[in-house]
């Protein structure tokens, strides 16, 4: 009964006060505007909008005459893809709401203004459809006010962001015309961004809500309805049972009839056909915020502050996450007393947690209200649950402007994230380990951002901490608005120390709270408090690299595999188990031997050498590195020198004895990274040199003609390439390309080629790749038998390139050089990119010393005639198809067509890393080809597959990684 006895209490004592009125604190010469609003509003959640009736009166307490007053029309934001949103949202890689439906988006509409009681006239904004100017009938003098009212329609989008709705659990933020902040520094018209949060005028809300009745609503404010707070805690505890009380009072038994979370839309109960009013009000915030769901299961609790204060706390979450939110009142109550007791006693009457049912991670802010996902874990919900509670007082309380200054919400409420964490687990580290134990836990650090961010300084692509949200990559506004800011209020605290440092947040919270402070104003309540002058740490807020430079003699560690913890101190050497394979040395056991970590070494190696079981061989792969950043812009030079050994075919002889046949390469490289201007581009540009020095074991057959017996040698051949290469990619979310201009050389030749590779995405997911080539063939010395000969392997190809020919051996292949079996049907994709082989032939179809082009598409196959979109899961069909011409078919008597083509399936797996290619259609040549070679399983026959290890990357994971 222990929380039934809660909920009465919070019942009993429920009671509302209103909190002072900031403008009697206010210094002379500061001035801020207020808004009050009352709304009335009706949610209709089978059409997922809403109706309403918005008044505000708006007091002008600014020194200037106001002719207009700019209005944010945040629902505009979904309207369509041509928003800020949208356009930041593809910025940072993600394409959902690009490609949603009209079903799914959402806008404000039915308004019609009036000022004072006379109609008044809005003009769209230059740039932004969620924000207008509200032309005023008569102007605003100082010290005097209007009254504004509207009707709105809203359609609520799904949650792409902050608000919207999923099915029917409804997320109603940024939601009403509310008039954008004018201040000392002028008005601050702001589009809704994801990246990038908001910046409003304080007032006094009264909202009524009208929904169906069996919703439960958590919003700003105090509830005005003490009946319903009396059907919640009967709700709560009816609608679960005894199993629920037992579970919240230790007892860890399941409850019955709780679905998982992945029967979430099956789990919903129909809405009740009768509805309620329910009335919040708020005195002296800047925004109201309201969640509605029917399966809330409610916690009520008190905290009584130092004061004397009591204040009510609400935790309302899904009751298939009861396990994680089992101590959520605690972490409310211990978030509200820390911060209570480091920067000022908490403001409002009332917090409440809602749990996040988009599951998007993390958490948002709303003043007395937050609403977030616990992460997995009891640890990371304390967590997150202090980080979204402590935005109360910054954001909720110290209204800066967060999307001009991030810094001042974000990272100071991150600073004090960390003392908490300190407090409550003996670490300052934040959400990525979720528990004690395991292999991640020895080797990841609680602090794994601290690592994040010195690698961004260390390779120069960070930003200032006074960087406005909009402008900064989607990677760093996390890592430096947070991260490196709460490194920076450290700094601070090392200065003055921590009692003094304390002094000076509560002054700065005592003097400015219900306020817009700005940088400047912190900086002055930190001097004069502390006495010190703090030009030289306010100036760190401008400048890229590391807050403090500190040479710490490192010392050499082995570890197993890597890790992460302590950088600052070891020189990691880290040392790993091998395997590998291919048809002639069979399996490879080794061990891997390298110094990758974060921040990385400016010098970089990694040695895998491995023994293989059927050769009795040592082989194995080497690279050493040595990386600079020459300039401020994220510029990198790289010098390097690779290597690898292994057989690459063999021959047995007639007394059964196997030579293997080996090949070796050395490769030296330097590649230069240009900078980019914007820190948000996705473009990438590069130029690299590679040499390749490769040894290669043939097999020679010659005749004693004295003995009569034939002789089988195995001479030894070197060669080399020079290759140079351009690179130009856009790894952006909709419409990414490469481009990469080609030239070599070697003895006798030099071989040029255009790769340019353009992705189309698709408005129902998938896309189309579309790869152009053209490459041209020159002979050094003539074109002769002899030269023709000795380029044989060099020449353009069109038709599926076998492993004999990776002349520079920089793919991996199970069967470099067989000619039958499953190994044999491995190809790679260069030159001409065509999927069928024709190897058996001496002189390969397409096969060029002139010149060749080529255009390959690979398209996703359409569900609608997808018979396989019926299974429960994916499988990841394609249809590719490929054209070409090359300079023989334009001669008289050629034996093909001008142009050749195939086209057919393909299975794409681990993100293209694989690839299995069915040809069904190909040209005639092809077709006479595969008749006169093939004569039994065509089909099966005809079939290739590429293994594309050299195309795996981090960002092929993580798109917008900067490193």
């Amino acid at each position: 009964m222990k929380k039934a006895l809660k909920f009465l209490i919070a019942y009993c004592s429920f009671t509302y006060c209103l909190l002072p009125n900031a403008n009697s604190q206010m210094p002379p010469a500061y001035w801020q505007q207020q808004v009050n609003f009352k709304i009335d509003v009706t949610l209709n959640d089978i059409d997922h909008t809403l109706d309403g009736f918005i008044k505000m009166d708006y007091y002008n307490n600014s020194p200037d005459t106001l002719h207009f007053i700019w209005m944010h029309l945040w629902p505009n934001a979904y309207k369509n893809d041509r928003t800020a949103f949208n356009d930041q949202e593809l910025e940072n890689g993600k394409t959902a709401f690009y490609f949603s439906n009209n079903d799914q988006r959402g806008y404000i509409n039915r308004l019609d203004f009036k000022v004072n009681g006379i109609p008044a006239k809005t003009e769209d904004h230059p740039q932004h459809q969620d924000i207008i100017k509200l032309i005023l009938p008569n102007p605003v003098a100082p010290n005097s006010s209007a009254k504004i009212e509207t009707p709105f329609h809203i359609k609520l989008p799904f949650v792409f962001s902050r608000g919207g709705h999923i099915g029917q659990s409804f997320q109603v933020t940024q939601w009403y015309p509310k008039p954008a902040v004018y201040d000392r520094k002028g008005w601050h018209p702001i589009p809704y961004l994801d990246q990038g949060e908001f910046y409003s005028e304080f007032g006094n809300y009264n909202v009524q809500i009208t929904l169906p009745k069996n919703y439960v609503v958590a919003a700003t404010g105090t509830l005005q309805n003490e009946e319903e707070l009396k059907w919640i805690a009967e709700r709560t505890y009816k609608k679960w049972g005894k199993e629920f009380v037992n579970l919240h009072s230790g007892n860890k038994k399941m409850l019955i009839g709780i679905p998982a979370r992945d029967s979430i839309d099956h789990y919903n109960p129909p809405s009740s056909p009768s509805t309620k009013t329910l009335q919040f009000r708020q005195d002296y915030v800047h925004d109201f915020a309201w969640f509605a769901d029917k399966r809330f299961v409610v916690e009520m609790d008190t905290i009584q502050l130092a004061s004397g204060r009591i204040i009510h706390s609400y935790a309302c979450y899904l009751p298939f996450n009861n396990k994680e939110w089992n101590n959520s009142s605690l972490f409310i109550k211990n978030a509200i007393l820390s911060k209570s007791k480091q920067v000022g006693e908490y403001p409002y009457n009332t917090v409440t947690v809602v749990d996040d049912a988009a599951i998007i991670g993390g958490g948002m802010e709303y003043p007395t209200i937050t609403v977030l996902s616990s992460g997995g874990t009891e640890r990371s919900l304390n967590l997150v649950t202090c980080h979204e509670i402590g935005h109360n007082w910054f954001y909720g309380t110290l209204a800066s402007n967060e999307r001009a200054h991030p810094w001042m919400d974000e990272g100071m409420n991150t600073y004090y994230d960390k003392r908490y964490a300190k407090e409550q687990y003996g670490s300052a580290g934040h959400l990525f380990v979720k528990n004690k134990r395991g292999l991640l836990n020895n080797k990841i650090p609680d602090n794994i951002e601290l690592n994040l961010l010195h690698t961004l300084t260390k390779i120069k692509k960070d930003q200032p901490i006074e960087t406005s949200s909009e402008n900064f990559s989607a990677f760093n506004y996390g890592i430096i608005a947070y991260i490196k800011t709460a490194e920076w209020m450290s700094l601070l605290e090392e200065k003055l120390g921590k009692e003094l440092m304390d002094s000076c947040m509560r002054e700065y919270y005592r003097r400015w709270h219900n306020k817009h402070p700005y940088p400047e104003d912190f900086k002055n309540v930190l001097e004069e408090v502390s006495s010190k002058n703090l030009d030289a740490e306010f100036l760190l807020l401008n400048r890229k690299g590391e807050l403090q430079n500190k040479p710490v003699k490192k010392d050499f560690r082995l570890s197993a595999f890597f890790n992460f913890k302590e950088t600052d101190k070891h020189n990691y050497i880290f040392v790993s188990p091998a395997i590998g394979y291919n048809f002639y040395d069979k399996q490879m056991f080794g061990g891997v031997l390298h110094n990758y970590t974060l921040p990385p070494s400016p010098f970089q190696f990694i040695v895998a050498p491995m023994y293989a079981t059927n050769s009795k061989k040592l082989n194995g792969i080497g690279r050493f590195s040595y990386t600079i950043f020459p300039g401020e812009r994220g510029q990198k030079a790289t010098l390097s020198l690779s290597g690898e050994t292994f057989t690459a075919d063999t021959y047995t002889d007639s007394a059964k004895h196997t030579h293997f046949q080996r090949f070796s390469k050395i490769v030296p490289s330097l590649k230069f990274v240009f900078a980019s201007k914007d820190p948000r581009s996705t473009l990438s540009k590069w130029i690299q040199w590679k040499t390749f020095i490769i040894t290669e074991q043939g097999l020679l057959f010659s005749r004693d003609t004295v003995r009569q017996t034939d002789i089988v040698t195995f001479p030894v051949r070197s060669r080399y390439i020079n290759q140079l290469q351009f690179t130009v990619e856009n790894y952006r979310a909709l419409y990414p390309y490469k481009g990469v201009l080609q030239l070599e050389q070697g003895e006798g030749f030099i071989k040029t080629g255009f790769t340019g590779n353009y992705y189309f995405n698709y408005t129902k997911g998938g896309g189309m790749d579309v790869r152009l080539f053209a490459g041209k063939f020159f002979y050094l010395g003539g074109n002769t038998p002899i030269n023709q000969f000795k380029t044989d392997n060099y020449h353009l190809n069109m038709t599926g390139p076998k492993g004999y020919e990776d002349y520079t051996y920089s793919n991996y292949f199970i069967g470099r050089n067989e000619f039958d079996r499953f190994p044999s049907q491995q190809i790679m994709i260069s030159d001409g990119g065509f999927k069928v082989r024709t190897d058996l032939l001496s002189n390969k179809i397409g096969k060029t010393d002139d010149w060749l082009a080529a255009a390959n598409f690979t398209t996703d196959f359409p569900n609608q005639v997808n018979p396989l979109s019926l299974l429960p899961f994916k499988i990841p069909v394609k249809i590719f198809l490929d054209l070409g011409t090359y300079a023989e078919a334009w001669k008289k008597n050629a034996q093909t067509g001008r142009f050749i083509y195939d086209a057919g399936l393909q299975l794409s797996l681990f993100k293209n890393i694989i690839n299995i290619y069915m040809p069904i259609l190909y040209s005639k040549v092809y077709k006479d080809y595969i008749k006169s070679t093939i004569p039994d399983k065509q089909f099966i026959k005809t079939i290739s597959f590429s293994i594309d290890v050299q195309k795996i990357s981090l960002r092929s994971f993580i798109p917008q990684i900067p490193f």
